[in-house]
């Protein structure tokens, strides 16, 4: 799943959108750390709830990501 793709570098120090199962992420995903994405400047997204911002870095495991939403250019 995590095969070579040329979008890969590219979206590192962008503003992104993380999308897992039942949540997601918007912020800058600032690292890949092997199985992990280290994300700044977040703010928690869930169907049914109020936008949430988050303090520090959030680090989501990259197995548990549908997809990945690259935002502007």
């Amino acid at each position: 799943m995590w095969g070579w793709f040329p979008w890969r570098r590219t979206v590192v120090r962008r503003r992104v959108v993380v999308n897992l199962a039942d949540k997601a992420f918007a912020g800058v995903l600032w690292a890949k750390r092997g199985p992990l994405l280290v994300l700044r400047d977040v703010t928690l997204m869930q169907h049914g709830a109020a936008d949430t911002p988050m303090d520090g870095e959030v680090v989501v495991e990259r197995a548990r990501v549908e997809f990945i939403q690259a935002m502007g250019g």
